[in-house]
C-alpha cells in the first residue's frame, strides 16, 4: 500500500514537472509576448520574464520591439524633369503595438518594405533632379510621412527614412561636370575682372598723385630698386633718372635764358649788320671793279689785289 502511494506521488511529481516545463515561457527584455488561447488573443501583452501558459491550449508568440533597420532596394524612375535615376534608401522602424503587428498584417516587415519601395518611386516621379541631389532632407520627411501613414494602423512606428544614394547615367554626369566647370570659370572671370577694375582705379589715383608731386615718383623708383636689390641672386640694373632724360630732351633747343638775351654788338633787331661806330659796311662784289675800303677813321685805303690781279678784301 505504501509502495503504491509512493509510486503515485512520484508519478504526480513527474507529471507536474513535465507540465511546468511545457507551460513555462521566457520573454526577453526587448520582446513582448502575445498570448493566443484557442486562436484568440487572450489578455494583455505579456511583459518580459517568466510566463506560464496552458499547454496545448495557449500559444505565446513573441514580437521583437527593437528598432529594425531595413534597406530599400534601389528603385529606377524618371524625375519630373525627365531624367532617369536610380535611388535607394533605408528605413528605421519599430513595433509599438505587438498585438496589432501580429493580427492586422501578415508579415509587417515585408509590408513595410513594399510600402517603402512604392513610396520611393512616387517621390522620384514628383521631384526634380536638383531636389534629389540638394534637398534630400525635405524628401526624407516626405518619404517618412508616406510610409508612416499606413504603418500606424499596423502597430508600426517609422522613426526615420534616409535616401542613401542617387545614381545618374554617365552622360548626365558628364553634362553636370561641364556645367559646374563652366560656372566656376564664369565666377573666376568675374572675380578677375572686378580685381582689374579696382586695381586700375587705384593705379589711376596713384598716377594722379605722382603727377602732382614728381618727387613721389622718384621715391617710388628708389623703393622699387630696394625691393629688387633684396634678392642677392639677381642683377640690378639702375634706370636713368627722369631729370636726366628731361635735361637731354632740352639739349637740342635754346634755353629760355638764351632767348631772353639781346642781340650781339654790331647787330640790330632784324636790321643789317653795322660797325661799332654805327656805319654800315660796304658791299662786296665779285666783279673786277673793287670799291675803296675805308678804315675806322674814315680815310680811304688802297685796294689789295692778288697775284692774278683780282681785288681782295683786307
Amino acid at each position: 500500500m505504501v509502495a503504491d502511494l509512493l509510486v503515485a506521488v512520484a508519478a504526480a511529481g513527474s507529471a507536474g514537472v513535465v507540465y511546468l516545463a511545457a507551460a513555462a515561457r521566457v520573454v526577453k527584455q526587448y520582446e513582448r509576448g502575445v498570448l493566443f488561447r484557442l486562436g484568440r488573443v487572450s489578455g494583455d501583452v505579456r511583459s518580459p520574464g517568466l510566463n506560464l501558459v496552458i499547454p496545448f491550449v495557449d500559444r505565446l508568440q513573441k514580437v521583437n520591439m527593437q528598432i529594425v533597420t531595413m534597406p530599400v532596394p534601389a528603385q529606377e524612375g524618371i524625375t519630373r524633369d525627365n531624367v532617369t535615376v536610380r535611388v535607394d534608401a533605408v528605413v528605421y522602424f519599430r513595433v509599438v503595438d505587438a498585438a496589432s503587428a501580429l493580427v492586422k498584417v501578415e508579415d509587417y516587415k515585408f509590408a513595410v518594405s513594399q510600402m517603402a519601395q512604392t513610396s520611393l518611386r512616387s517621390i522620384i516621379g514628383k521631384s526634380d533632379l536638383d531636389d534629389l541631389l540638394s534637398d534630400r532632407e525635405k524628401l526624407n520627411q516626405g518619404l517618412e510621412l508616406m510610409i508612416d501613414s499606413p504603418a500606424v494602423g499596423w502597430g508600426i512606428q517609422v522613426d526615420r527614412v534616409e535616401i542613401k544614394d542617387v545614381s545618374l547615367p554617365d552622360t548626365m554626369k558628364r553634362s553636370m561636370a561641364r556645367q559646374a566647370e563652366a560656372d566656376r570659370e564664369r565666377r573666376a572671370r568675374i572675380i578677375n575682372a572686378d580685381a582689374e577694375l579696382q586695381a586700375s582705379k587705384k593705379l589711376a589715383e596713384a598716377a594722379q598723385q605722382m603727377a602732382d608731386t614728381p618727387t613721389a615718383l622718384q621715391l617710388r623708383l628708389l623703393q622699387t630698386v630696394m625691393a629688387v636689390a633684396a634678392e642677392k641672386n639677381s642683377t640690378l640694373v639702375l634706370p636713368i633718372p627722369v631729370e636726366l632724360l628731361h635735361f637731354l630732351e632740352r639739349g637740342g633747343r635754346p634755353s629760355p635764358t638764351d632767348q631772353d638775351r639781346g642781340p650781339a654788338p654790331g647787330h640790330t633787331d632784324g636790321g643789317p649788320e653795322r660797325h661799332t661806330d654805327g656805319t654800315p659796311p660796304l658791299p662786296l662784289t665779285d666783279t673786277g671793279d673793287s670799291l675803296p675800303v675805308t678804315d675806322t677813321g674814315g680815310s680811304p685805303q688802297l685796294p689789295v689785289t692778288g697775284t692774278d690781279g683780282t681785288p681782295q678784301v683786307p
